[in-house]
């Protein structure tokens, strides 16, 4: 009989994104879905019968007192994070938290206490750090082939892509593309360029164009519970980012624009060379007095957003089961929610934020 470890999963959410949590821990030798929660019951049913989970629960308290549950993964709405990983530390539970960690700092400090009084795994879904090319990049930044960065640029420009649902009501989600969209890629600049204290923030946000249900003949994702019946988030958010080293960031983002097509890119700038994460990965840098174009020969020429989910959910198991440290702590959580919720402020108040 075997005597292996396994880590008992206990899921808090079945929308969209959760899937692709469940698929993940599916493939993992080392990890079981063992309960699953949600307030849409026949939902949580359909999942468990799916993924074959023993337990279906509609309120997220009696499941964290499932004492077979070892360690939550939460992918609920923006507002109800704080609330459900506090509670799951609380109860002896290893946590990973899909993004944005919260839509205040307040919240995300609480939880960031709630992490180090429990002394369990916390882990923060920021799921592009675990692409492969991103782990490559960094080994190449390690070995200091691009020199300082400096400057860092990126984008995902949506022309027709408002989720609707509850993406678009600001109560439950906190914003629209910025704390969508915007945490992905300020978070990889962020990351790559060593997670340089940042100690200034200038933003506008846009509504200008509304959901624009009416349009036709595109398709688009739209959130489970897809609904064009509110929508009170902006359209469009752009910032300028500085840092305590001298560095910064530009970002820029839309759930709706009046633009030709979709974009997305994200680049940096080094004394030494540069590169392009998006759409491809791309390294520029000077050799005998030449300027070169290298293309990385990688299974993907661009982000593998399946296999990053694959890695994140392998790193979680391990980070649980073996006490290895996480790549995306609870700490660069706040960082993070530091910087989006300055730039929404930025907005608000038409001036520069200082974070220092």
């Amino acid at each position: 009989m075997s005597t292996k470890q396994m880590l008992h999963i206990g899921m808090i959410g079945t929308g969209s994104i959760s899937d692709l949590h469940m698929r993940c821990y599916a493939k993992n030798e080392d990890a079981v879905i063992y309960a699953i929660c949600d307030l849409n019951e026949e939902r949580a049913k359909a999942a468990a019968q799916k993924y074959d989970a023993q337990s279906v629960y509609t309120n997220y308290r009696e499941m964290l007192e499932d004492p077979h549950v070892d360690a939550v993964s939460i992918c609920t709405w923006n507002n109800t994070h704080a609330e459900f990983a506090i509670a799951a530390l609380e109860a002896g539970k290893h946590v990973l938290l899909e993004k944005p960690v919260a839509t205040n700092v307040e919240d995300a400090l609480r939880i960031e206490e709630a992490v180090k009084k429990s002394g369990r795994t916390f882990v923060v879904g920021f799921v592009r750090r675990y692409d492969n090319n991103m782990q490559m990049l960094r080994r190449f930044i390690d070995a200091g082939e691009f020199g300082e960065l400096y400057y860092a640029k990126a984008s995902i420009l949506r022309r027709l892509g408002n989720p609707g649902g509850w993406f678009a009501d600001k109560a439950r989600s906190g914003g629209g593309p910025l704390i969508d969209l915007g945490v992905h890629i300020i978070d990889q600049c962020w990351y790559l360029m060593g997670r340089p204290k940042p100690v200034s923030v200038s933003g506008n946000t846009y509504r200008k164009l509304g959901n624009r249900a009416n349009v036709e003949h595109l398709s688009f994702y739209k959130a489970a519970d897809y609904s064009a019946a509110i929508n009170n988030v902006e359209d469009m958010a752009n910032a300028l980012i500085r840092f305590e080293n001298g560095a910064s960031l530009a970002v820029d983002v839309s759930f709706t624009l009046h633009a030709r097509e979709d974009e997305s890119f994200v680049k940096l700038y080094g004394e030494r060379g540069g590169f392009e994460l998006e759409p491809k990965t791309l390294i520029v840098t000077e050799k005998h007095d030449t300027i070169m174009n290298i293309e990385p020969q990688t299974d993907h020429s661009g982000l593998d957003i399946h296999g990053a989910f694959q890695n994140q959910i392998d790193h979680f198991v391990e980070c649980c089961l073996n006490g290895t440290p996480p790549i995306s702590p609870i700490a660069d959580g706040v960082t993070s929610t530091r910087m989006l919720c300055a730039i929404y402020e930025s907005a608000e108040k038409g001036q520069e934020i200082r974070l220092d």
